[in-house]
């Protein structure tokens, strides 16, 4: 779906200019997003498998969410929205955790520009798998991984990319401090 979303420059700051997501796609335009990690007090990460339909990464499994932030949108606002929209789980603003911001900056063979800045979340997931709706168009499957997949990308494949492993290990650290304390 094509969305507006805003434009920032190179570190991030908002422009106060906006475009439609294909357009900052196609020119390389940095904008924002979402990134929400969800985890079980048992250790185990979801990962959803992308829709064979998507143009980046079609069946790949990723992210448990990942999304644009629409334009003017707040950017916890737009990670409890993609959340609601893919999974069909509702999480309380208190449960949302921010980890950190990390730009993204890939040229995919299709002609997508993707130069975004990531803001990465983590939130527990507190009800079964099966409890969740998936968005089809968006999400082919939902599947629950041992944590330590996050430090062990290049052992599977088909999940996750282990050029990013470095950013899966950031997110193993701070899910695995928070389940630790």
């Amino acid at each position: 779906m094509d969305e507006l979303i805003d434009i920032v420059d190179e570190q991030g700051n908002y422009t106060g200019k906006t475009c439609l997501k294909s357009e900052a796609h196609k020119f390389g335009y940095f904008h924002p997003t979402v990134h929400i990690w969800l985890f079980t007090k048992e250790g185990k990460i979801l990962l959803q498998k992308r829709a064979l339909s998507k143009k980046v990464f079609p069946g790949l499994w990723d992210i448990s969410v990942a999304g644009h932030i629409a334009a003017g949108e707040v950017i916890e606002t737009a990670a409890l929205r993609e959340v609601e929209e893919e999974i069909g789980f509702n999480i309380l603003p208190e449960n949302l955790i921010k980890i950190g911001t990390r730009k993204h900056q890939v040229n995919h063979a299709n002609g997508i520009i993707d130069n975004e800045f990531h803001h990465v979340f983590i939130s527990e997931l507190n009800v079964p798998v099966s409890a969740l709706r998936i968005q089809e168009s968006e999400v082919a499957e939902l599947k629950l991984f041992n944590l330590d997949i996050l430090n062990n990308t290049s052992q599977y494949e088909n999940v996750l990319l282990p050029e990013y492993s470095a950013y899966y290990n950031s997110v193993f650290n701070a899910i695995n401090s928070l389940l630790n304390r």
